[in-house]
């Protein structure tokens, strides 16, 4: 029978996950010559031998049960060649490199494979308890990624020469470390050592560091332990005293710490995972999942979580183990559960450097664990949650960055879209490719924006990308927006904040129609001049227009008013009474939020003068002033504090609500009516009814509110999908009863799940929608 030839070719994760390996064995078992090799935009695979053996090479690719485990084909094509005369064997090919071509998906970086945990146990392997053992079915990949194609010259581990028994390894197409370019052992490979917080050496010793580290933890002290993408700040999340001492060192006096067990059944003795959370948990992405506390009653102090690391929250973020160096500590005894929160200042970037380290938080942490793998990019832990059954990120960073958002269609056009200014991604477009940062953080923070600036140039220079399209904020003072507009490019795109949001979600769903997309947050700046955060909007990748909104409100003070909830609460009032009397009818309510005449009196000047006062629809600050009433709190510490408190409030059992009207102003806009709700509330405050009922019949109100808004938009449009976007969707309960809410009148719900719903995902939203700008799909 005569011989064919295919060049096949694929793209998608498939550089560093046994790839090539894989193809090596499915090539040679058929009796099949040629070659692999990687490239820019891929794997360039040519096979030759009988049609039905290639037939079968072919089946296997497709057959993703076959496939390695980190290995994701999103495009497969192939081609026929001319059959090459007395070729022998196949042959994996050096990488191949053109700038000119779509780079291929950049892996994430992974938790250790069960394969290694069991090397890294064995006494008798030569692996055993070495903190950077990895194969090519985890470890790191794109935070010690210098440039593309991925191999171990352009990473972090090229000044690791490998010993024998590595590179024989490496070589090896049998073996699970072929090609694994951060392969390593204690003889070459990087080591640990445990510094004081002058950086002044205690021990070099692998198993030493790893002992004393443990004992230091059981004692109470804070460690600056240095992963995968950067330092945590670890410390024993049994002990209060220990927790409270990070917490005054670390600058961070309210927000959650996120902790760190080795086993599920630990995680289970404290929070409720149920089948969902478990598989996340497990997962090679390993991220903090946001679980319900457990009741835990008779119980020895000692043996529960610290009160302070997550006061006034109704929930635990929890992850597993996932670096070697993480199981090799727990595995010394005596730690049940870690606090393990970013090792930096309050707000600032993740630090992943030895130097910074010592210099940044010599004055938090006792001493420092710490190696001499650099990490090329600092890239946070992920967090999410679970909404309606299914994942849902809140901060996408390791182990999911930076996997793409795939376009339908090709971009002809390189794009950058800067983003937000807080909860801040950036996205750039290659190819099919929509490629969002991992979190970077709040921009008005300076060493956030420095950070900032630095990470856009090197994840351009990674996925050799050259912007003739710029997309940013429509807020012109945002510094995102600034940045953008120095960036040299073609095109420069504004994006109003709410459609970018809505943009993010048919995005990600490849959704090319038009939708109902209800988007609820704290501030968005508005094509009005006023600043939007409850707002209906029919809207597609090609064009909005403003459907509905909540009624506005005045709001005094700034970004103040996203502090401090006297603000919108006095405008919130003013507009229930509509006149200066709302002083006098509310004021035993307005005194107990804000004691201060002075401050009092201030506020009120600037709502009636209206001096630096602008209108709002924001819904996020109708929670803050919410919880006020209900006695929750008076001030964000942290973004989101009192809507937190409020949710965590809920009681669920409670099914009423309070009345919520949507009609139609004189214009052509639905406005969603917030008086009678909050009346209903100060009312059921008077009567000292239970917070948890208020809250929950708050809540529902909401959520009838936007359902009603649905409808009417539903009737007049004849559109029946919805998409929800924006932070005030981070909280559960209310997403979760909307959603119910919306599927009860049978309406198609499109909600996020690679991309975070918050601010995190504004930058997806710009860069898809500037697609279709600069392709001439928007006219």
């Amino acid at each position: 029978m005569g011989l064919i030839r295919k060049k096949i070719t694929i793209e998608g994760t498939i550089q560093g996950v046994g790839c090539r390996p894989f193809l090596y064995t499915a090539a040679t078992d058929l009796g099949l010559t040629g070659l692999v090799r990687n490239d820019m935009r891929g794997v360039t695979i040519e096979v030759q031998g009988p049609s039905e053996k290639i037939v079968q090479f072919q089946s296997a690719l497709n057959n993703h049960e076959n496939l390695p485990s980190l290995m994701e084909i999103s495009s497969c094509c192939a081609e026929d060649l001319a059959p090459v005369p007395q070729e022998q064997g196949f042959i994996i090919c050096q990488s191949a490199g053109d700038p000119s071509l779509e780079i291929t998906q950049v892996t994430v970086d992974t938790a250790v494979c069960k394969d290694c945990l069991r090397e890294m146990r064995d006494p008798k392997d030569p692996r055993h308890s070495y903190p950077f053992i990895n194969c090519v079915n985890c470890g790191p990949r794109y935070s010690i990624l210098r440039t593309v194609p991925y191999d171990r010259p352009n990473t972090t581990m090229a000044g690791f020469d490998m010993c024998d028994m590595c590179r024989d390894q490496y070589a090896n197409p049998q073996d699970r470390r072929f090609h694994a370019q951060p392969v390593a052992c204690p003889k070459c490979g990087p080591h640990i050592t445990l510094t004081d917080t002058k950086g002044v050496l205690q021990e070099s010793d692998s198993e030493k560091c790893i002992s004393m580290a443990a004992q230091m933890l059981r004692e109470g002290k804070i460690l600056g332990i240095k992963g995968i993408g950067g330092f945590h700040l670890a410390v024993n999340a049994l002990d209060e005293a220990a927790v409270v001492r990070l917490r005054r060192r670390k600058h961070r006096d309210d927000k959650p710490f996120a902790m760190m067990a080795r086993t599920l059944e630990t995680i289970r003795r404290f929070a409720a995972v149920d089948v969902v959370a478990e598989r996340l948990l497990r997962s090679p992405q390993a991220p903090i999942v946001l679980l319900p506390k457990r009741k835990i009653s008779n119980i020895p102090e000692q043996s529960v979580i610290a009160p302070s690391i997550a006061e006034g929250s109704n929930s635990y973020g929890f992850m597993l183990c996932y670096a070697p160096l993480h199981h090799l500590l727990f595995s010394q005894g005596g730690i049940e559960v870690l606090v393990m929160t970013s090792g930096n200042l309050s707000e600032e970037p993740l630090i992943c450097d030895n130097k910074q380290a010592l210099e940044r938080l010599g004055n938090v942490a006792d001493a420092f664990l710490m190696h001499n793998r650099d990490i090329f990019r600092q890239v946070d832990d992920s967090v999410l949650h679970i909404v309606d059954g299914n994942q849902a990120l809140l901060r996408r960073a390791r182990g999911y960055v930076p996997s793409p958002i795939l376009l339908e269609k090709r971009s002809a056009n390189d794009i950058f879209a800067a983003g937000a200014d807080l909860k801040n991604t950036f996205c750039l477009v290659k190819g099919r490719q929509l490629i969002l940062s991992e979190h970077i953080g709040d921009l008005a923070d300076g060493l956030v924006f420095r950070h900032y600036r630095r990470s856009i140039p090197h994840l351009q220079q990674l996925f050799h990308v050259t912007p003739r399209c710029v997309a940013h904020d429509l807020h012109p003072s945002y510094l995102s927006t600034q940045y953008a507009r120095s960036v040299p490019a073609d095109h420069y795109i504004a994006v109003q904040h709410h459609w970018a949001h809505i943009a993010s979600v048919l995005a990600e769903h490849r959704y090319p129609k038009q939708v109902i997309g209800l988007v609820a947050d704290g501030t968005g700046y508005g094509t009005d001049g006023a600043i939007w955060g409850c707002e209906c909007l029919i809207a597609s990748m090609r064009q909005f227009r403003r459907f509905g909104r909540l009624r506005y409100y005045p709001q005094a003070g700034g970004d103040r008013a996203a502090k401090e909830a006297i603000r919108p609460l006095m405008g919130l009032l003013r507009t229930i009474v509509d006149s200066p009397s709302y002083l006098q009818k509310y004021d035993e309510l307005i005194r107990s939020v804000e004691p201060d005449e002075t401050r009092r009196t201030v506020i009120a000047e600037q709502i009636e003068k209206r001096v630096n006062t602008v209108s709002t629809s924001s819904l996020g600050r109708l929670f803050d002033a919410m919880a006020a009433i209900v006695g929750l709190g008076k001030y964000n510490h942290f973004e989101a504090q009192l809507p937190m408190a409020l949710e965590t409030a809920v009681n669920e059992n409670e099914a009423g609500s309070y009345p919520v009207g949507v009609e139609m102003d004189f214009g052509e806009t639905w406005i969603m009516d917030f008086r009678e709700i909050i009346e209903g509330v100060i009312e059921d405050r008077q009567r000292k009814k239970d917070p948890g009922r208020i809250a929950a019949r708050f809540h529902n109100s909401i959520a009838e509110g936007f359902l009603q808004m649905a409808l009417h938009a539903r009737e007049l449009n004849s559109l029946n999908t919805v998409a929800l976007s924006g932070g005030v969707f981070c909280n559960r309960y209310l997403v979760n009863r909307l959603i119910d809410l919306l599927k009860s009148e049978k309406f198609t719900v499109l909600w996020p799940r690679h991309a975070p719903v918050n601010d995190g995902g504004i930058a997806l939203g710009q860069a898809a929608i500037a697609v279709h700008h600069i392709e001439g799909v928007v006219r």
